[in-house]
Parts: structure tokens; sequence; C-alpha cells
């Protein structure tokens, strides 16, 4: 046994083909025997089938040359089980037979037989056929390990494709800075969530979305790497707040969207909300930087008439930016009235932009009086919209609009050289004084413009109105938004003799400290502290503010009159001039006309 062992790993060490004769006639083997290993082969003999199975099992042959009538086991017997077998049923089997029927090759082949040689056999034939067979053997082993080869990079490439896919995924719907869920990941499992509302009546649920406020300026002030470290501190301090039933997510910027699921009223979504202004209100130790910042936050609760996750997360936001207009730093919850008035200034935005082109925007004119003689000395052009279905739309609807929008140039523009070309018509016409003046408001946006002393130029020089009938009127908070560049603009408009009035004075800045640096004609007092003098006539702000117009060398002109007692206050107090219903109303060019025509004296 230790010698049959010895030898056979002998045989599978060397480099030879492996060949298994099976003859129950000696002489057969040991003449093929001869004749094989003559041609370089490696040779095992067995002289019954039994020990043809127990060579084969034992150490697999290259190929098998297989006789067919042995007692016990035949031919085919041993065939048939060799390929029953999964360990060598790839071994080839050449039959070697003195059988010549038809029927007994057909037989060979059925049971698996690769070959058939017919006996007596020439060597060379012999020869000839088992190098054929080995070929076919060491071709189709090639073929075997170059499809397994093939099959393990099929699957290590199937596992990348698989990990680079989650990794894609997980990409596609986490946000790379934060970590967190992203958008698109946040409107899926919205979806869930209202398809799982739906189907439970009673299941309740709401959106916060979570924007914070004055992020803009840590960037700008600090730079964005701070900014990045600040929202990364800002997402771990927002999933410290959350409980099983939240899930947080980055919608983009400074923009979070938190889902609170399975809750039992609002209550517990404004208690979260509390609790996020809470810890948002502590500073954030940055790398080199302490922090602070708040955040605003819209609410919206969850009921049947959310068809879409973007509806849902549209009403959140919505309320967000009703919680910044209302002063930032708190919460607002949803009201379906919220999405109808987004739905009107949508509107009156879309529509505003036809206007612009269609020439809708009309001016009316509102007289100014001298106080102290009762003549017009100058209008306030006023924009009007005739809308061609809504008719006149108030100012106070769409221009905040118009200011968010940034339409608000265009519309300002426009007013300009229609005022400016009005009273040069007028003058025309040889109706108007060449001391009747017309005023025209500029809104933040234009006086922020770089292009506005070119803008005011280019409407002066096509109507060719004197400058010194023109009067620009700017709110504090315009001057005091752009500072560095209002001295400039302004003493541009002086070098031009155009006039200045400070707009709605006392109800901003009020700083003399800035005031006395700029050249300001007038001051306008706000219609506010007017209205008050019916409820407290000794009242001592409009004398204030008379007396800061009188020490700068200013006019002034009180906004808002509309009784007798308010315009006998203001006389008593030597204010100059005077606009409001008690004179007129805002009125069209065609009216403005009549009233420059008759040249009424209110104080008769």
């Amino acid at each position: 046994m230790q010698v049959t062992e010895t030898m056979n790993q002998n045989q599978l060490n060397s480099n030879k083909e492996d060949i298994l004769i099976v003859d129950d006639a000696p002489e057969n083997l040991r003449l093929l025997s001869t004749m094989l290993m003559a041609h370089g082969f490696n040779v095992r003999k067995a002289l019954n089938g039994e020990m043809a199975l127990t060579a084969s099992g034992t150490v697999q042959p290259d190929l098998i040359l297989l006789d067919i009538m042995m007692p016990d086991l035949d031919g085919y017997e041993v065939c048939g089980r060799l390929k029953a077998n999964e360990n060598t049923a790839e071994i080839p089997v050449i039959f070697l037979s003195a059988l010549n029927d038809v029927f007994d090759k057909v037989k060979a082949f059925k049971v698996g037989g690769t070959d058939y040689i017919t006996k007596p056999f020439q060597l060379e034939e012999v020869i000839a056929r088992v190098r054929n067979q080995l070929a076919l053997r060491a071709a189709q082993k090639q073929i075997s390990e170059l499809n397994a080869k093939l099959e393990q990079r099929v699957k290590e490439r199937t596992e990348q494709l698989e990990a680079a896919n989650a990794k894609l995924l997980q990409m596609a719907l986490h946000d790379s800075l934060t970590g967190l869920p992203n958008r698109g990941w946040f409107v899926e499992h919205l979806e869930e969530t209202l398809g799982h509302a739906r189907t439970n009546s009673s299941y309740l649920f709401a959106v916060l979305f979570i924007d914070c406020d004055r992020f803009k300026v840590v960037n700008d002030s600090l730079g964005h790497l701070v900014g990045d470290q600040l929202l990364i501190a800002i997402s771990y301090r927002l999933q410290g707040l959350l409980g099983k039933n939240a899930v947080l997510a980055r919608l983009g910027g400074d923009e979070f969207a938190l889902l609170l699921t399975e809750i039992q009223g609002i209550k517990n979504a404004t208690t979260l909300a509390d609790n996020i202004l809470n810890a948002l209100s502590h500073p954030f130790e940055l790398t080199r930087n302490e922090v602070f910042i708040n955040a605003s936050i819209g609410i919206a609760l969850a009921d049947s008439s959310h068809e879409k996750p973007e509806h849902l997360l549209r009403d959140a936001d919505t309320a967000m930016y009703r919680a910044k207009e209302l002063g930032r730093g708190r919460y607002h919850i949803f009201d379906p009235k919220m999405h109808a008035e987004a739905l009107q200034l949508l509107e009156i935005e879309t529509d505003m932009r036809r206007a612009i082109d269609r020439q809708e925007f009309i001016l009316h004119y509102q007289p100014i009086v001298c106080l102290k003689t009762g003549k017009i000395v100058g209008f306030e052009a006023l924009v009007r919209w005739e809308h061609p279905q809504r008719g006149l739309i108030p100012p106070g609807l769409f221009i905040p609009v118009a200011e968010e929008t940034g339409l608000i140039n265009q519309i300002g523009t426009l007013v300009l050289r229609q005022a400016c070309h009005q009273l040069y018509l007028w003058q025309q016409q040889g109706i108007a004084e060449d001391y009747l003046t017309v005023s025209v408001n500029l809104s933040v946006r234009q006086f922020a413009r770089e292009d506005l002393i070119e803008q005011i130029d280019a409407a002066l020089a096509e109507t060719k109105l004197n400058p010194e009938n023109l009067k620009l009127e700017i709110t504090e908070s315009a001057i005091m938004d752009n500072s560095n560049s209002a001295a400039i603009i302004l003493q541009e408009l002086q070098k031009r003799r155009i006039q200045l009035s400070i707009d709605d004075f006392g109800t901003g800045y009020s700083s003399l400290s800035y005031l006395h640096r700029f050249p300001v004609d007038t001051l306008k007092i706000d219609r506010s502290f007017v209205q008050r003098l019916d409820e407290n006539p000794d009242m001592g702000l409009i004398p204030a503010i008379l007396s800061i117009a009188e020490t700068l060398g200013m006019n002034a002109i009180a906004e808002g009159i509309e009784t007798d007692r308010e315009l006998a206050q203001l006389q008593s107090f030597k204010c100059q001039f005077g606009q409001g219903y008690f004179f007129s109303k805002p009125v069209d060019t065609a009216k403005a006309t009549e009233l420059i025509v008759a040249n009424p004296c209110y104080l008769e």
C-alpha cells in the first residue's frame, strides 16, 4: 500500500499524461502499456472493473482505455459508474473491444464513452486517438479554468459594483457635509409617511422647516470653512434633541427639515420647536471662533389636504418665512390662508412682469401745499397699477412684491421718467409755474444700484426737465444700508441741483450723526406722528423734528394731514409744507392738471 501511494504520487508530480488501461487480458495490458510508455505517457493497469473504479477514485487518470468484455463488471457498467461519480465524470473513456456491431458502439457512446476502437487495433491508431482525446481533455480543462476565472472576476466585479452602487446611493440620498439625509431622501420618506397616514386617519405627523437666521453673515465675515463647521455643529446639536419618532435632513445651504411622526397634536411640534430655538441660542465653539446664531422655524401639521410630500414641505417653508417676517428667532404654524396669500403674490409677480411691458403702471399725483400761502408748490408722484382684470391694485399689495423680486428697479425707472415727462409737459403747456416740483420715491434697491446717477441723468436728458424741479425721496434706511456710497451719490445729486427729501423721518434711524453729513433739503414727517396730534396736541416729537430741520437748514413736509385741527397744530409749529387728504387724495394726470389750472388756495 505504501509503495502504491508513493508511485501514484510520483505519477501525479510528473508532467506526463496519466493513462489507465483496463483489460482482463494481461497480454493486452502489457502491449498497450509498453506502447504508451514508449510515447511518453504514464501508464497504470487494472485487470477488472472494480480495480479500475478504485484506481480512478484514488488518483484520477487523464484518460481511460476500457475493455468491454470483462467478468463481473463489463466495460459498460464501469463507464456508467465513472460518469455517475462527479469526481470521475469528466475523465474521457475510449472503449477497446472486439465487438464490432453498431449496437455495441452506440451503447458505448450512450453510457458516456468518448471514442471506440475495435480489436485487433493498430498501435498508430490508438496513439492518435489517445492524443486527440487528451488534447480535447486539455482544452476542456483550460476552458473550465478560464470559465472559473471569469466567474470569479464576474463575482468580484459584481461585488464591486454592488459596493459602488451602495456608496452612490448613500451619496445620492445623504448630504456630503453633515452626513444627514438630503432633500431627496426626506421627500421619499415623507411620501411613505403620507401613505401611512392615508390608511390611518388618526395618524398625525408634522414637518418643521428650519432656516438659520443671518447665516450669510457668518460666511461673508468668517469664510465658508467656518460656515461649514457651523453647519456640522448645528446638525449635531439638532440630532441631540431628537427622539425615535423624529428624523432630520439637510435640504441645502442653511436649511434643515425635520419629520416628527406619531404625535398627539400640534403641541408636540411646538415643544420641539421651542427646544430647538433654546438649543441654538447657546454659542457654538468652533475651531477658532465662538459663533452665535438663531433660527426661524415653520411648522406644518399634515392633514388630508396634503396629497404630495412637496406640498407639506412647501407649507412648512411658507410658515418659516412668516416667522422671519415676524422678527426671526421664532416659530410659526402654517395656516391654509398663508398658501392662498402666497399663490396671490406669485400671481401678482407674474402679472407684474407682463404689466411692465404692457405699460399698465400709471402715476397719480398728490399735491404738496405751502402751509403759509395754501398754494400748491409741488406734487408727489405715486405709482398705481391698472390691472386689466382686477382694476386698480393698491401699492401696498404690489410694491413689497416688486421690492422682493427686484422688479422695483424697472418700475422705479418707469416712474422717474413718467413724472419728469409730465412736469415738463405741464411747463410746455404753460400751466405750471417754474417753482413747481415733482417728488419721486427711490426704493432701497434703487438707491443701492451702481448706475443710479446714470439712470437719473438719462431720465432728465430724455424728458428735458430742469433738475431743480426734481425732488427724490429716500428713506433713512436706504441711506444707512448704503452708508459707504450714500455720501457720494447724494453729493452727485447736489451737483445736479436735484433736491433730496428724507421720507418717513422719525420712524427709522433719525441719527443726527449721519444726517448732518448728507446734503438733505427736506425732512418729511411721517403721517403716524401727524395723526397723533388729534389725540395729543402737546406732542413734542413734531416740534423736535422741525427744530432739527431748522438747525440743519432744511425744510419740513408733514404727511397725512386729514383734519383742520391737524393743520392748525402744524401751522402753530411753523411747519412749512404739508400734504394729505385734507388737501387732496392722489389723483390721476387729468385731475392733477385741473388742480394746477384751478390754482386753489387751501387756506381760504
